[in-house]
């Protein structure tokens, strides 16, 4: 019998969902616009994970969270390489280039966080501002460069704690498969039981998992304070200019180097995610989340120019560079301590990665853009259970065989997509939801910021014409003055809200633009793919999941509402 009625189900739900693709065009027209109020975020919405999340989070969890996401990834996996290969031993001012966007970016984040509290971070934000399809853009752009970042720096967890064991060859700890091809072949088991062990410990409990972080982020800042006096007691100030100069590669190249270790400050965005779980949102979210980015910039500074003074910047090994710097000068005991230390601050990246991921695919999920079951909330725990081990498991297949090199610029284009859009998106709700003026002058404004934005980044890109960069540098300026004079601004008194806006919003669109033409061509061909993997599966399935959810939940509220007025008609005829 149950072959019997499984066929009937099968052709049913078959010719269903055929008829939902026939109504395609239509449902696209009145979803991808579509918006929520905070409201309805903060509570209709978030009602459909079942339980809430557990309020137990404070400033300074929110800010070790920040820092303790951020360290690990820029100074371990970024700085070596870009030193070597694009800013040589000026590789502190990409950082110092990209700290500004970053912070920048922060600003736009912690007013969107205060005003809407919950898990979502960019993709709650761009669907309160833009509607459904940019959000869902936005957050599944977010979700592939946790992934990949994830997997990228398990990876050099491998190779940090084979230093901190003395070994000396990165890859000793994995095992080559020769049937596999190149950057695809070294299988690394050590990065896959870290993931898994930390997706355990994420399921457990938030509240025991920030502690945790909070402890070897303390740690992770002692023994930074060790490399960092090690280093310039041991090094000296002539590898800064010795050979080459202190930008051998010339000021572009810098630049350049500035768009990839971007991919260093993904982890302020995961403490945005926490705010369904922080108490005092209002005053919490914006001192953990700009604190945090201004502690890992300046961490991040003296970290590079340590390394850069060590050894000069063409002896920096290209993996576990701290650790193999060590070892060029004959501190073999500090290579192991770099090693252990490292492999640590790595393991409170990854922590933190992996929590914010989770909450991102748990409000995508409560959006119904992907399976429901992913935004389910366990009751005891308070954590998004089958989020956490979906992610968990996707990061874990990707760690065991994918090269960093193959990932780390497509990690950045998404982070200064997303972080581009936000910066939009605050601009457009400051000016015209807030403060309820027509939006075709924002969007007008915005659409002018854009364009200059480009035209000054390509200007850069083909170095022969100079004169397109004062020109529309200058065009900026002037049309944004113009439209702090014009349109009024309000806010909130009760609120936290960036100031001097527009600047600090539209400072960040350009620099987001300007980094992200940096990147080579293949960065983009390899984004255009996903974009057009992940649209492809908002119109097969994502835009008619919500369809019929919106549409069933309006059938109930009008039911309800039909029997409260017949409710109140018989009373009134009663009486």
């Amino acid at each position: 019998m149950a072959t019997i009625e499984t066929a009937p189900n099968s052709m049913t739900n078959l010719s269903n969902y055929l008829h939902s693709l026939s109504q395609t065009p239509h449902r696209l027209r009145k979803r991808m616009l579509a918006t929520w109020t905070p409201d309805q975020e903060l509570n209709q919405v978030r009602q459909r994970s079942g339980a809430d999340m557990k309020r137990k989070l404070q400033w300074y969890d929110l800010m070790a969270l920040g820092v303790g996401g951020m360290l690990g990834v820029g100074v371990f996996v970024t700085t070596g390489p870009v030193a070597l290969k694009k800013s040589g031993p000026s590789v502190f001012i990409s950082y110092i280039i990209a700290g500004i966007s970053a912070l920048l970016s922060s600003l736009c984040y912690s007013e969107f966080s205060v005003q809407v509290p919950v898990a979502g971070g960019a993709f709650s934000y761009l669907r309160l501002t833009f509607g459904e399809f940019v959000g869902y853009f936005a957050g599944a752009n977010i979700l592939l460069e946790y992934v990949l970042s994830n997997a990228a720096v398990a990876r050099s967890f491998t190779e940090y704690l084979c230093f901190a064991f003395g070994g000396n060859d990165p890859n000793a700890w994995r095992v080559e498969v020769h049937g596999l091809p190149k950057d695809y072949n070294m299988l690394d088991f050590p990065a896959v039981a870290l993931i898994l062990l930390l997706t355990l410990c994420l399921c457990h409990s938030t509240k025991e998992s920030s502690i945790l972080n909070l402890i070897m982020t303390v740690f992770h800042v002692i023994f930074f304070g060790f490399i960092i006096i090690a280093s310039f007691s041991n090094g000296s100030a002539k590898n800064l200019v010795k050979p080459g100069g202190l930008a051998p590669f010339g000021v572009r190249h810098v630049i350049d180097g500035a768009a990839i270790v971007y991919f260093s400050y993904i982890g302020y965005d995961s403490a945005s995610t926490m705010a369904e779980e922080i108490q005092n949102p209002s005053k919490s979210l914006p001192i953990g989340i700009v604190g945090s980015v201004l502690i890992t910039t300046l961490v991040y500074c003296l970290m590079a120019l340590s390394l850069c003074v060590m050894v000069p910047y063409n002896k920096i090994s290209e993996k576990a560079s701290f650790s193999s710097a060590f070892l060029n000068i004959g501190w073999k005991w500090a290579s192991n301590l770099v090693g252990a230390g490292a492999s640590l601050g790595i393991v409170a990246s990854l922590l933190v990665a992996m929590l914010g991921q989770a909450r991102y695919l748990c409000v995508i999920g409560r959006a119904r853009l992907v399976p429901s079951w992913l935004a389910k909330v366990h009751p005891s725990t308070g954590t998004p259970l089958n989020a956490t081990l979906f992610l968990g498991l996707c990061t874990g297949s990707i760690a065991l065989f994918t090269n960093l090199d193959i990932v780390l610029e497509m990690i950045s284009i998404g982070t200064l997509l997303v972080f581009y859009l936000v910066a939009n998106a605050l601009i457009y709700r400051r000016y015209v939801i807030t403060s309820h003026t027509p939006p075709v002058y924002t969007l007008l404004f915005l659409f002018l910021l854009s364009c200059s934005s480009i035209g000054f980044s390509i200007s850069w890109k083909l170095k022969q014409q100079w004169w397109g960069l004062p020109l529309f540098g200058g065009f900026t300026i002037t049309i944004t003055a113009f439209f702090q004079y014009m349109m009024p601004s309000l806010v909130q008194d009760t609120a936290w809200s960036v100031p001097l806006m527009p600047w600090p919003a539209a400072i960040s669109i350009y620099l987001n633009v300007f980094l992200m033409t940096t990147l080579k061509v293949l960065s983009f061909q390899r984004f255009a793919i996903w974009s057009f993997l992940i649209t492809a599966f908002y119109v097969l399935y994502g835009v008619h999941s919500t369809y019929q959810v919106e549409e069933k939940e309006k059938s109930v509220d009008e039911a309800n509402s039909s029997i409260s007025n017949l409710q109140s008609k018989l009373e009134i005829q009663v009486l």
